[in-house]
């Protein structure tokens, strides 16, 4: 394997091929490589050279490798075998179908019911009596690639539904995404079918139906995300954009994001970039202002907090694009996720991608290439969606609660196919394909890693809107994605990761010290009856002659009160069969075994090993820039996350919730439990 800022020692080792991944093996490192064969984006067979056949293998991941394999013939074998493999032709042949994950780590049905539209809405509190449930495409018959549930105004007849439906490029009517507190809403639609002078007056009154669901105003925008000389192209072919002669009280805007081509030519050129043999200063960035990358960041980032300063300000917005599923879905989840705190939680931001992306319709499985199709409907679309998102984290830290790391995992698992929670291009494609029955949901897996996924400097009182800083000198690139498996160009430990680590041990021994301190008043409670009961005895005066015997006769005096103890209350914390903190404590209902004092002091790691010392988890596994170092919280070593899969309730801490611990430690402590 060729790194390319070390082509004078290459690492020699082992490639396997696998029904689902590629591994190379370095023997002396122990280190492995895997790569996914649905994260493969190309595959490019070299030219000959003197030491064998080189295969270069571009990965949707942003991971670029070179194998020089010796033989030429063993080289085309691997070629041809992941042309097969890396996009399969039928959709059934895709990952998700086969994936089974490790016994026990989590049921297939889990995630799949996290989410429901409904749910959703009515946390924005729709219905209400302004905005209704439309159940005209419970089959979808209005429109095949919307949700069944779609919510439109009261007044809105049938009539303007279907003829607005019919009046819009594939079906795609306006309907509710968002409703804010001040009445003011976010619906998304496609472009009007009106050419040059074609009207639809149901359209007309659909969308003046929508101006009226907000009383703050007597004006509407409606924000098309195109350039403009994008939309009149599109009246030659019979589309275009609303006429503002045929529709009232609205305000038209254009807001200039470029087309899936453009970005798709754009990221190319960024990989381009990252990709130079020798990089120099002036070099990466010339390349990477000439592939206008950033540029078209900042230009969703700028229509998204166009539209959130709309409806913070009280006026209601439609959106739309040329069919309303790529830049629609991008603006209309980012102005939601700086409008809505709720948004920038773990389970607020999964709640966004269903309802924006998946419910409504982004074509998943085309513009990530999951299958054979045509290559021009290939675009990065909710990449950049997640590059904008990580914009605003870059500009306000405190005010998500996930953390870098969220965005990469769902980012590959978007592209893996490992689970089939984006695989198709619709919610009936989903429907059609049983996905819930015969898939695992990503959200199910994510559930048992969130841990992983926390913001330390996450504050959950924050302001309702937060604005984008939309200076190009606030505009970054995002290293941690595009150039994540470049090493030596990361810091040994990431801050988000360090921060993480030190919280999780403060918890952890916060979690102790309550459990301690209620042991400690339980003894002291326990003490102070036995005093009590100690000074009553003492009330009668005891005779000189049983004073001497006690004091002369120590067997006589340890065998009556061994007597007494065994007579006494059961709860009684000297009794020695039955010795724990766990009995001391002040709700009669807990029980230990004899060792429980022990396990419960030696059960959870006062010293966690630091994280900057450790090069590789004790099965030898090196740990890079990518990886995440984590804790046994019983013995405070460092392992990597396949060697420590397991959780469990620690007995020294208070909460009893499960937290992670090593394989070793998980075997001690299923041995010592009762």
């Amino acid at each position: 394997m060729i790194d390319r800022y070390n082509t004078k020692n290459p690492t020699v080792g082992t490639l396997y091929l696998t029904a689902t991944h590629l591994i190379f093996v370095e023997p002396d490192s122990n280190k492995e490589t895997w790569i996914l064969h649905m994260h493969i984006a190309n595959i490019e067979k070299l030219p000959l050279s003197t030491t064998g056949s080189p295969l270069l293998i571009r990965c949707k991941t942003f991971l670029s490798v070179t194998f020089v394999i010796p033989k030429d013939s063993e080289c085309h074998d691997v070629y041809t075998s992941l042309i097969k493999l890396f996009q399969p032709v039928s959709i059934n042949k895709l990952y998700c179908f086969n994936y089974q994950p490790a016994k026990d780590d989590f049921p297939q049905n889990a995630g799949w019911d996290y989410f429901k539209l409904d749910a959703e809405f009515k946390r924005l509190r729709v219905p209400n009596d302004i905005w209704t449930l439309c159940t005209m495409n419970e089959k979808y018959d209005l429109c095949d690639t919307y949700p069944r549930q779609i919510y439109v105004p009261q007044e809105a007849t049938k009539l303007m539904l279907i003829s607005s439906s019919r009046f819009r490029s594939k079906g795609r009517l306006p309907a509710l995404t968002y409703l804010h507190a001040n009445k003011a809403s976010i619906c998304r639609c496609s472009q009007p079918l009106s050419g040059f002078s074609a009207r639809c007056l149901e359209d007309e009154q659909m969308l003046e139906a929508i101006r009226k669901t907000n009383p703050n105003t007597d004006y509407m925008y409606v924000v098309d995300t195109r350039p403009r000389i994008n939309a009149i192209a599109n009246r030659a072919a019979g589309k275009g954009y609303e006429n503002e002669a045929f529709y009232e009280n609205i305000k038209f805007h254009f807001l200039g994001i470029e087309n899936i081509h453009v970005q798709r030519a754009s990221l190319q050129k960024v990989l381009e970039a990252c990709e130079q043999k020798t990089p120099t200063m002036s070099g990466f960035l010339n390349a990477l202002e000439s592939s206008g990358w950033l540029k078209h960041i900042r230009s969703v980032l700028g229509t998204s907090s166009f539209i959130a300063n709309a409806v913070d300000k009280g006026v209601s917005v439609v959106v739309h694009c040329s069919d309303g599923w790529d830049r629609t879905a991008q603006v209309c989840s980012l102005a939601s996720l700086m409008l809505d705190p709720y948004y920038r939680t773990i389970k607020g931001f999964q709640a966004l991608i269903e309802k924006d992306w998946l419910a409504f319709g982004h074509k998943f499985s085309e513009r990530c290439g999951h299958i054979q199709t045509e290559a021009r409907e290939v675009s990065p679309i909710f990449t950049q969606f997640l590059d904008c998102t990580w914009q605003l984290m870059s500009q306000r830290s405190d005010a998500f609660e996930f953390n870098e790391r969220f965005l990469l995992i769902l980012h590959d698992h978007v592209h893996s196919c490992q689970f089939g929670t984006f695989v198709g291009n619709c919610e009936k494609d989903r429907l059609d394909l049983k996905l819930a029955e015969r898939t695992y949901s990503l959200w199910g897996f994510m559930s048992n890693h969130l841990n992983e996924y926390i913001n330390p400097l996450y504050k959950p009182v924050m302001d309702e809107l937060i604005k984008a800083n939309l200076a190009p000198q606030c505009i970054k690139f995002w290293r941690g994605m595009y150039s994540r498996f470049e090493s030596g160009i990361h810091p040994r430990e990431p801050l988000g990761d360090v921060l993480l680590d030190s919280k999780e041990h403060c918890n952890s021994l916060e979690d102790h010290v309550q459990h301690l301190t209620k042991r400690i008043a339980s003894f002291k409670n326990y003490i102070s009856k036995s005093a009590k009961k100690l000074q009553d005895a003492t009330t009668t005066k005891p005779s000189k002659e049983t004073v001497s015997n006690e004091i002369i006769d120590n067997k006589y005096n340890y065998d009556k009160k061994l007597s007494e103890l065994s007579a006494a209350d059961d709860d009684h914390p000297l009794k020695a069969n039955n010795m724990s903190f766990a009995n001391l404590s002040l709700n009669s209902e807990q029980t230990a075994s004899p060792n429980g004092l022990t396990d419960e002091i030696t059960a959870v790691a006062v010293d966690w090993k630091p994280m900057r010392n450790v090069t590789a988890c004790s099965c030898s596994t090196p740990f890079d820039q990518f990886s995440k170092k984590t804790h046994c919280w019983r013995c405070g070593e460092i392992f990597c996350e396949r060697c420590i899969d397991k959780s469990m309730a620690l007995p020294g801490q208070d909460s009893g919730k499960a937290v992670p611990v090593c394989r070793s430690c998980f075997r001690t402590m299923q041995k010592n439990s009762p």
